[in-house]
């Protein structure tokens, strides 16, 4: 079962099993991105790798926003669960399917932090971001895992789809709106 079979506006970016055919996904009518098997990185939009593991995981974190806000989704960044943990990406769509993306930008960031583990029971599907260079073939077989740039995402593994129980979802949709809420707030009216 994949996570999105259709958006609203056309085909899914949900792309074929095969990881050889990349083709364009969200973010592609925008230029840059993922486009082919040969150019799968664009180094946020420079042609080359990104070296600093905060600018990889800025662009990334870019990438799958943009891919799941293609895909129907919402999405809040360093969202706060109720255990007081930090998920990296967090969507909802209409549906009310809520899917959580812990970004890695290295092998030993992944290697490093297994508060990842406590994101799961809270979604409706969790899935990894990480950059192309990334073995994500050491990632636990799962979860989902999207290859990302600042531009694109393309999926290469879909998440295994599990139900959340009604209280927890309403709860979690309860405090994404709260959240979403906050931050309009702040950004009209700073209160500096």
């Amino acid at each position: 079962m994949r996570l999105v079979e259709h958006s609203k506006n056309g085909p899914s970016p949900v792309i074929s099993e095969d990881p050889r055919l990349v083709r364009p996904v969200a973010g592609a009518r925008r230029g840059g991105g993922l486009r082919a098997p040969d150019r799968p990185w664009a180094g946020a939009g420079t042609g080359r790798a990104l070296s600093d593991p905060a600018a990889v995981t800025a662009a990334v974190t870019r990438g799958v926003c943009r891919w799941l806000e293609d895909s129907g989704f919402i999405t809040l960044r360093e969202f706060k669960l109720g255990t007081g943990r930090r998920a990296d990406v967090v969507g909802l769509n209409a549906e009310g399917t809520i899917v959580m993306v812990e970004v890695k930008s290295t092998a030993g960031d992944y290697r490093a932090d297994a508060k990842w583990l406590e994101y799961v029971p809270y979604c409706d599907a969790f899935t990894f971001a990480v950059p192309p260079e990334f073995p994500w073939q050491i990632l636990p077989s799962d979860c989902g895992v999207v290859i990302a740039d600042a531009h694109a995402a393309a999926v290469v593994r879909h998440a295994v789809p599990k139900k959340l129980h009604a209280a927890r979802r309403r709860a979690l949709t309860l405090r994404f709106a709260l959240a979403a809420g906050q931050r309009l707030s702040a950004l009209l009216d700073p209160r500096v």
